[in-house]
């Protein structure tokens, strides 16, 4: 299910989808920034491969990320806001508390 069905998604806080190289907008009602990651290196960071800002809701397929191992979706503006960029490394953690 992923997101669809929510109502928003709060600041900080996304949905990690492994294993994933395409995800669809299809039945959300609020826009998504997706950040495509590749496969982690040893020291377990995971390089950006691609982004998505402001994906709309309802828009359908998002295109397939060649080498893409899995896509980390938050709120709306979160690319913009870091600056994250293709080629950074992102080091997924476990949620805490």
């Amino acid at each position: 299910m992923g997101l669809m069905g929510r109502d928003s998604l709060a600041p900080g806080h996304g949905l990690w989808l492994p294993d994933s190289n395409g995800i669809h907008m299809m039945f959300m009602r609020f826009p998504i920034d997706a950040v495509f990651l590749g496969r982690p290196g040893e020291d377990g960071a995971w390089p950006v491969v691609a982004l998505h800002g402001a994906l709309p809701p309802w828009r359908g397929l998002v295109p397939l990320v060649r080498g893409a191992r899995g896509v980390l979706e938050v709120a709306a503006g979160t690319i913009g806001a870091s600056g994250t960029q293709v080629g950074d490394l992102i080091r997924l953690e476990p949620r805490s508390g």
